[in-house]
């Protein structure tokens, strides 16, 4: 189990955009998140709040070649011309890249590295659009500013979930917690003192089709689904109370019933649920689904290292694939 080391610094600055001698080779770097509270009713208007994971990373490397484009992952290596569908999101924060700064198709090569699961709900989609916007950009001697980045991040979001609230181009570049509704974010104060768990279920989430089922029942049932809406918007706000004033028992109470209203729009399943359960049971707080759901990861709020310590153990007895903590001073803000 490995324990995250966070970082705080000020959020939201918008530097000029600065124009630099291109080099051979450049970085862009990403992080992990996860949702604390909000998901599924952000794509409707409502907030959400979201926690950076620091200790989740992710790079693209770019360098210059005499080659047309070239992409290195895990799921492909070769011409971005004969990559697979499934790479089409980061083929387009490149593309769409190279278009903002003014330059050709051609001569880069781009390398992913990273420890970020995919399609678990931790923002493995924009945190690949935003490292590889950054580097792309910065291998043409250019630094983008937070909206720029934001944009291309979120071309990218659309090509890989459909609808994107703009939540997760944000927070996987923040070094603090965020506060999102409508497409605008800001860095949301902490001194919460408990500890999470996130736990990956290991098998595949399902964002899209998620958000699109939410929509077709709240056509089906506007009222039902409005006021399930209505209750997690609550859950939300309120919680920024929680986190400033550290009433862990009160989050933990709101992250329980917003599982069992995210279960109500359908997008939970046999192993979430399991696997709040069984966090629940070991001690915790409270336990949700985190991200789109129908698979990925499971967020848990204990008390102190030694409960977080044995709600981990019971999710993995349980199924959880791996388990991740976040302490006090990962989230601190």
């Amino acid at each position: 189990m490995a324990a995250l080391s966070g970082r705080v610094s000020d959020a939201w600055t918008r530097p000029s955009p600065t124009v630099a001698a291109a080099p051979a080779e450049a970085t862009g770097v990403a992080h992990a998140k996860v949702i604390l509270l909000g998901e599924h009713a952000v794509v409707h208007g409502a907030p959400a709040i979201a926690l950076p994971v620091h200790g989740l990373t992710l790079t693209a490397t770019v360098t210059r070649t005499d080659r047309p484009l070239w992409i290195d992952s895990v799921l492909y290596r070769g011409p971005i011309a004969s990559a697979p569908e499934l790479l089409a999101a980061p083929l387009t924060a490149i593309t769409e890249t190279l278009r903002h700064v003014g330059a050709p198709a051609t001569g880069l090569a781009v390398r992913i590295d990273g420890e970020i699961p995919a399609e678990r709900g931790l923002g493995s989609s924009a945190a690949v659009a935003a490292a590889i916007a950054t580097a792309v950009a910065r291998s043409h001697g250019v630094e983008l500013d937070d909206a720029a980045r934001f944009d291309l991040t979120q071309a990218a979001e659309r090509v890989a979930h459909g609808r994107p609230s703009g939540l997760d181009a944000r927070s996987v570049v923040s070094e603090t917690p965020v506060w999102f509704q409508a497409g605008t974010a800001r860095a949301l104060p902490s001194a919460l003192g408990g500890v999470f768990v996130i736990a990956d279920t290991g098998l595949h989430g399902r964002t899209r089709e998620a958000v699109g089922d939410v929509a077709a029942l709240r056509t089906a049932e506007p009222d039902r689904v409005a006021g399930i809406l209505t209750r997690i918007r609550e859950h939300t706000e309120a919680a920024v109370t929680d986190l400033a004033a550290d009433d862990r028992a009160s989050l933990g109470a709101r992250m329980s019933d917003t599982h069992a209203l995210l279960r109500e729009l359908t997008v939970s399943n046999a192993q979430l649920d399991r696997l709040v359960a069984s966090a629940t049971a070991a001690g915790a707080l409270g336990a949700k689904l985190t991200g789109g759901g129908r698979g990925g990861c499971v967020l848990a709020l204990a008390d102190t290292d030694e409960i977080a310590a044995q709600v981990a153990a019971a999710m993995r007895a349980n199924g959880a694939e791996r388990t991740w903590m976040l302490h006090p001073e990962d989230i601190a803000a």
